[in-house]
């Protein structure tokens, strides 16, 4: 022990009889810690910026993540919890839920009698793949449209390509074809959880029915009408299905169901079917009498709906432009590589369809400058109840007195507001629209608007105030190629005299104004829509800064009444409808334009208006709820499916009870001056 303590002392004596190697080392020590301060410091900084550029993806991509994860773990208790929790938890809150009306209609002993056919709408019905280029290898037959639209996020300039149609003749692009699906899947469900047709189907299966006599008249709802009689000879496979149907059913006539967009199809289909070949069908003028018991129209645009107008103009509705106000430039941005708005309205653009619900009668139907049918009135406040009876509301005067629903479009709130006698405005109507610039560079995003240039912009902007009457003019100057395709196929107006051979023409049958119902006496027509939800009705608009590859039009999101029950909110006035159709547009015809024997309605087929008033699900286990008034929701509504089964198991309208009315549809109607 005393050689290791000397041992261990031996060098302390040795560095005291050298001082000098003693500071030669002190020196080195104080270099390396210097040393290694400094790397310590340059590493930090080198991770503080790194930390710093790697941030903005770094919280990006955990916020995605955290998303995802936290959806398919609620998804997967949702899944995991027996199917009777969500009822159980349901009806503890709010009491006991009523049957389905399957349930019902079947305990009371209803059974299947005449055969149904459904013809979907607008956007809800799938398109799949059959023929496309090089970047849609292997997706041969999937879903381009519905479903989980995976090929959006993957592809998705390659996915706008194959969803537009050929911009000269509004038919396919060389090399692509996509075509819609067929039979009941085509509809029953517009993406995974999002019911369209789903729950009437399995309604009208708990009374009896099945495949052999229930049929989806599924068709490519971006072609105009006709074309998908050229294409798909849509139109000849549903006369001959319906035929095939009422045979194999010992001769009992369909009833027909059509929603939303597919409302007008079917009118044109009921012209189609009279019309002699090569343009019609050639049923005869008595085939609707022998084939169809009754048309029940689900949220029918029969005039038309203003939504259509800001679609067409702006690429945007009330609620897109309430997204661009939230976030400024996103919607504007290369979002998903391409220029998000300007791409959505090159295609929907190439979808002549949607040129079939501008609005129809102009300014006869909605207003002028000073009036309008629905003048002073806004939608109504409802109470949410927690019992399914129906509370009959009355209209409140809007708050804002200025509102003048008949001017569609306006240019600033104070234009929109003032006298007719204080606006004064400048001819657009041959106005030299100068060019732009941006066209050499921007036709990928090609929206018509770089062919205008910025004096047509200016003309469009100093004419301040459109009415539905000059509605169809103003998109001819902004749009003239896709107007020429709509004109066509579509037309807009209000027949003098109905007799006259022009209106022989297919471009005439989806206007109920300038065309007659069939000649079919004891076939009844419905028209069914939701009521009590705030409905655009006009806008507000207002420039954009110039850029390149923009749309110089856009929804002023300011224009807000200071009151919440004011009829503008973010630069649009709303009224009574379901959300999408106004309710003036779905009801009119049949509370006054088709209202017995008139030059519309030779035969007299019998009409009813069935308004449903909306009741939000009380809680969000009920969904979308069983008394929803909603434009596609209102598919799910207990009471309109009722309705529906009864009519197709054999009772009448008058046995249904009649009209049914919450809004001021037939006082608007009286105020229209339509010669009947």
């Amino acid at each position: 022990m005393a050689t290791i303590a000397r041992r261990r002392k031996q060098p302390e004596a040795e560095l005291q009889l050298d001082p000098k190697l003693d500071e030669s080392e002190d020196e080195d020590d104080k270099n390396k810690k210097a040393a290694k301060n400094s790397s310590a410091n340059n590493n930090k900084y080198k991770n503080k910026n790194k930390s710093k550029n790697y941030s903005c993806i770094d919280n990006c991509c955990w916020f995605i993540g955290c998303v995802c994860s936290v959806w398919w773990f609620l998804l997967f208790l949702y899944n995991a919890m027996p199917a009777s929790f969500p009822q159980f938890v349901t009806e503890a809150i709010s009491g006991p839920l009523p049957d389905p009306p399957g349930v019902k209609c079947l305990k009371q002993g209803l059974k299947v009698n005449h055969p149904v056919v459904f013809v979907p709408g607008i956007v809800t019905g799938g398109l799949e793949l059959w023929e496309g280029h090089q970047c849609m290898d292997g997706l041969f037959r999937k879903r381009l449209w519905g479903g989980t639209f995976g090929e959006v996020y993957k592809r998705p300039s390659c996915w706008v390509q194959h969803m537009s149609l050929d911009n000269k003749t509004g038919m396919d692009p060389p090399g692509i074809r996509v075509r819609p699906v067929s039979g009941l899947v085509a509809a029953d469900y517009f993406a995974p959880g999002y019911f369209v047709w789903a729950v009437l189907i399995a309604n009208l299966a708990r009374v009896g029915y099945e495949e052999k006599n229930m049929y989806m008249a599924a068709y490519d709802w971006r072609l105009a009408f006709q074309n998908t009689e050229v294409r798909d000879q849509t139109l000849s496979r549903i006369k001959s299905n319906i035929e095939l149907m009422v045979a194999t059913n010992g001769g009992k006539k369909a009833v027909i169901i059509p929603h939303s967009m597919g409302v007008i199809y079917f009118l044109h289909f009921m012209k189609w079917v009279e019309a002699p070949a090569p343009m019609g069908g050639g049923g005869g003028s008595d085939w609707c009498a022998k084939h169809i018991k009754a048309v029940m129209n689900i949220g029918g645009p029969f005039l038309g709906v203003p939504k259509a107008v800001a679609g067409l103009f702006s690429a945007e509705a009330k609620d897109i432009a309430s997204a661009r106000a939230l976030a400024p430039g996103v919607l504007d941005s290369d979002l998903f590589q391409i220029q998000t708005l300007q791409h959505l309205m090159r295609m929907s653009r190439t979808w002549d369809s949607t040129m079939s619900m501008i609005p129809k009668g102009g300014d006869t139907i909605w207003g002028g400058f000073d009036w309008s049918p629905e003048e002073g009135y806004s939608p109504s406040k409802r109470k949410q109840e927690k019992n399914d009876t129906q509370q009959e509301s009355k209209g409140e005067v809007c708050e804002s007195t200025q509102a003048h629903y008949g001017r569609l479009v306006s240019f600033g709130r104070d234009v929109a507001e003032a006298p007719s006698s204080e606006i004064e405005r400048i001819e657009f109507r041959g106005a030299v629209k100068g060019n732009n610039v941006a066209n050499n560079t921007c036709r990928d995003v090609w929206t018509e608007y770089h062919d205008m240039g910025f004096g047509g912009i200016k003309a469009v902007a100093e004419y301040k105030v459109y009415t539905a009457g000059e509605i169809v003019d103003l998109l001819e100057f902004v749009a003239p190629k896709m107007m020429e395709r709509g004109s066509a196929h579509f037309s807009f107006g209000i027949a003098d005299n109905l007799d006259d051979p022009k209106y022989s023409h297919y471009k005439y049958w989806s206007n109920p104004l300038e065309t007659k119902l069939p000649d079919a006496p004891d076939m009844e027509i419905y028209t069914m829509y939701g009521v009590g939800i705030p409905t655009e009705r006009a806008y507000i608009y207002k420039l954009t800064p110039a850029a390149e590859c923009y749309i110089p039009f856009r929804i002023d999101t300011s224009a807000k009444d200071k009151n919440e029950d004011g009829c503008l909110k973010d630069g649009v006035y709303t009224v009574d409808g379901d959300e999408t159709v106004p309710a003036l547009s779905a009801g009119f015809m049949c509370a006054k334009g088709w209202r017995g024997k008139t030059r519309f309605n030779p035969s007299g087929i019998k009409t009813y208006v069935r308004e449903y008033d909306h009741n939000p699900p009380a809680n969000f286990l009920e969904g979308r709820g069983t008394q929803s008034g909603a434009h596609v929701d209102i598919m799910g509504n207990f009471q309109l499916i009722e309705d529906v089964i009864r009519v197709a198991a054999g009772a009448t309208g008058e046995e249904l009870g009649g009209d049914q009315v919450y809004t001021g549809i037939f006082e608007w109607a009286k105020k229209i001056n339509l010669k009947l």
